[in-house]
């Protein structure tokens, strides 16, 4: 059995997603957890008392600058787009590729063992598709810096309440019960809830968890 990390320290980016909000609240619930370092674009609202979220408005373009913010015990990236959202291919794979791997480096160099990264379902560095195949150049690049753990979960749609609308992940929802187990949508906190599970049991190796065993998490 693993040991427990005893008030570690954890860098989230993505914290106003979808699943960054889900992680976020978990982490603050943790009371293994001392402190959560949340990299955002925009301030986060004003914290309520006795949090442990610590915001921190970055650049994420020029993520070097804020190295001393990776001083961490692990890292959680939540941070992701669409392709239509990005306006282009080019922007989106800066925001899920490239912005992704800088934060898995720096975190590395900052002391961090343990890369914990929302991919998605199809994650594949081979796919001719273009989201799945930057989704798993990603995963490759984040196994090959050298972390002592890495977990990624790979969610189908995910359910939950957004801040845009998106027509697929409606349409899935209804059409739920017609699609394959794999396919399935999950819901955010079910996804973010197995990542913290997984921060908690800090188990040595690479895990990937699929989106069957993200649906069978409380929600």
């Amino acid at each position: 059995m693993a040991a427990h990390v005893s008030g570690r320290r954890v860098l989230l980016a993505g914290a106003t997603g979808l699943v960054g909000r889900e992680i976020m609240a978990l982490l603050d619930a943790d009371p293994e957890v001392r402190e959560v370092i949340a990299l955002v674009r925009r301030p986060l609202l004003p914290a309520r008392a006795g949090t442990k979220v610590r915001g921190e408005v970055v650049d994420f373009g020029r993520l070097d600058t804020y190295a001393d913010l990776f001083h961490v015990d692990q890292v959680f990236c939540a941070l992701g787009t669409t392709i239509r959202a990005a306006g282009s291919e080019a922007t989106f794979r800066r925001v899920d590729l490239e912005y992704p791997a800088r934060l898995a480096t720096l975190g590395s160099a900052g002391g961090a063992s343990h890369y914990l990264l929302v991919s998605a379902l199809g994650a594949d560095d081979t796919s001719r598709v273009f989201y799945n195949r930057v989704k798993g150049e990603l995963e490759e690049i984040v196994k090959g810096i050298g972390y002592r753990s890495v977990t990624i979960a790979r969610p189908s749609l995910l359910a939950g309440d957004r801040d845009e609308f998106r027509l697929g992940e409606v349409i899935a929802s209804k059409l739920s019960l017609l699609i394959p187990p794999r396919w399935k949508p999950v819901h955010a906190r079910q996804v973010a809830r197995a990542l913290v599970n997984a921060s908690q049991q800090d188990a040595p190796g690479t895990r990937v968890l699929e989106n069957r065993q993200l649906r069978a998490m409380p929600s």
